[in-house]
């Protein structure tokens, strides 16, 4: 993980971001998404304050599904 930057910087996305990796966006509230580098930012309804800070983190695994179960005959 890198260190926290000022959302100040967030249009400087596009030079930052690397394979395998998303950003953290942080807002005053603590709260926190990942994301691709997006320089118009479209932030969740449920924020009530402004992001604050982001950094670049490694992207999680997948997550798998269980298999669907077959139809009974």
């Amino acid at each position: 993980m890198s260190d926290w930057i000022d959302f100040d910087r967030w249009k400087e996305c596009p030079q930052m971001q690397r394979p395998g990796y998303v950003f953290e966006i942080r807002n005053g509230q603590g709260r926190s998404i990942l994301t691709e580098c997006d320089v118009t930012l479209q932030l969740p309804p449920g924020w009530a304050s402004a992001p604050v800070q982001f950094r670049l983190v490694q992207a999680p695994a997948p997550r798998r599904s269980t298999p669907i179960p077959k139809p009974h005959s």
